[in-house]
């Protein structure tokens, strides 16, 4: 019987540069889009998906993001006096049980890879999944529930895939397609960050993994790839050297870039249009915003 996934590697170690200055004293992750902190919205996804314990690969300055899933005792003192319970039901979600979540540093910025291979003694044995948190996806069932079932069925390595433009091949790690079933496909080869004319397919890799123990016994043969860093997407290709299955996953739902600020934005008014509690106010606003601009013109 195949073993469950029940842990999950957050890489969180990046220092943010693209949102400064504001991230010179908060941690990008809890960054919000309306009122959820970007790091919220993949520890939901994590939970959707069955997982149970957290691991975190942080740096140095991260210790906004660890005491965000604190428990607040002066905190929901005051909310439970004012008999604010909804908002106390609203902070359940944010703490954390004792033991579940563990923080491991990344001393250097080496890589993705790397950064997973930090985590590889909290892994031990077990198949884990890993949640870029700057990807955020709205769909009706979250992406990585989507890719537990359909690991359950195939086993080996998957990792979440989008269709992008040839032109934006060169920002991602792209799939070399062996045969293509639809929502899955097999995978015989992977670059990463490939010039547009030479991208195997249109196929991109995305932040959102599912993988085995063997991956993390690659990373020590792995050389700095793209960037002069350790590339996790090299050490799934090793997995296809050895003879081992990788899939690729077309996840169903709206991905964005929550790492760029155009795509934060995106998000944040995407978001923002599905509250029922800001909706209306928000779609009049920007009706009316587009109403001057186009007047402007």
């Amino acid at each position: 019987m195949r073993r469950k996934v029940t842990k999950a590697i957050f890489p969180v170690a990046g220092m943010g540069t693209r949102f400064l200055p504001a991230t010179k004293s908060i941690p990008k992750e809890i960054m919000t889009l309306v009122d959820r902190p970007l790091i919220q919205y993949a520890i939901d996804e994590a939970r959707e998906a069955g997982i149970k314990e957290f691991i975190f690969v942080t740096s140095r300055g991260k210790g906004a993001l660890e005491d965000y899933f604190d428990i607040n005792p002066v905190l929901e003192a005051s909310l439970r006096k004012s008999g604010k319970d909804a908002l106390l039901d609203v902070l359940k979600n944010t703490n954390m049980e004792s033991g579940a979540i563990a923080y491991i540093r990344q001393h250097k910025a080496l890589g993705l890879g790397h950064a997973v291979w930090c985590a590889r003694r909290l892994i031990a044995n077990e198949p884990f999944a890993v949640i870029l948190p700057d990807d955020v996806i709205a769909g009706d069932t979250p992406v990585l529930k989507q890719m537990v079932e359909a690991y359950e069925e195939t086993g080996g390595a998957m990792v979440a895939a989008m269709e992008v433009a040839p032109e934006r091949a060169s920002a991602y790690g792209v799939l070399d397609i062996a045969e293509d079933m639809g929502s899955l496909v097999k995978v015989k080869g992977m670059v990463e960050k490939p010039k547009a004319d030479e991208a195997p397919s249109n196929l991109a890799v995305i932040g959102r993994y599912i993988l085995t123990p063997k991956v993390l016994a690659n990373m020590p043969k792995v050389r700095s790839g793209a960037g002069g860093e350790i590339q996790l997407t090299d050490a799934i290709a090793e997995e296809i050297t050895q003879g081992r299955d990788v899939y690729g996953y077309r996840f169903r739902g709206q991905r964005f870039d929550c790492g760029s600020k155009a795509g934060f934005l995106q998000a944040t008014v995407a978001f923002g249009m599905e509250r029922e509690d800001l909706r209306d106010e928000f779609i009049t606003y920007l009706e009316e915003l587009m109403a001057v601009r186009k007047a402007a013109q």
